[in-house]
């Protein structure tokens, strides 16, 4: 017999507090679509490999779906809805401008990596040039092939 336990987890996604009774075997990247209706953050590979899950926990890029869900009790999630305020986040409004993205699919998790990327770069004092954008974003794949133009969307954020 399987039994299964659920814990009540609280976190913030996207500046709204959440508090959830949560299957322990729960994804974070499947209470985000599932239950929060944050459809944004797309399921890929389901095993780490795509990135398409990338959302940031407490500030750091994460593939959702290898995160169990109350690992993330009183972190702080952002997702791509919740990159933009009144405005686009600097990210996003250089993707558009660079056109980098074709079918879209993977944009949200690339939007997410971009956004994490850069505060790590800042944290550290890094200047990014085209060949750290393109290794730090190695862990998002884009079937489309847009990466030149996400390395330059980048790059233009990162100025």
């Amino acid at each position: 017999m399987i039994t299964t336990t659920a814990t009540r987890v609280t976190f913030e996604v996207n500046g709204r507090n959440s508090e959830l009774l949560l299957d322990n075997r729960c994804t974070l990247l499947d209470v985000l679509r599932e239950q929060l209706a944050l459809t944004g953050t797309k399921k890929g590979c389901d095993h780490g490999q795509c990135g398409a899950c990338t959302v940031l926990l407490g500030g750091r890029r994460v593939n959702s779906c290898l995160v169990l869900a109350v690992t993330a009790d009183g972190s702080v999630v952002t997702t791509v809805e919740g990159l933009a305020g009144d405005d686009l986040h600097p990210v996003q409004q250089a993707f558009l401008d660079h056109d980098a993205f074709q079918c879209g699919f993977c944009t949200p998790g690339q939007l997410c990596s971009a956004v994490g990327l850069l505060a790590e770069a800042e944290a550290a004092g890094q200047v990014l040039d085209e060949p750290a954008v393109r290794e730090g974003m190695s862990g998002n794949i884009c079937r489309c092939g847009a990466y030149p133009h996400i390395v330059r969307a980048v790059l233009e954020a990162a100025s």
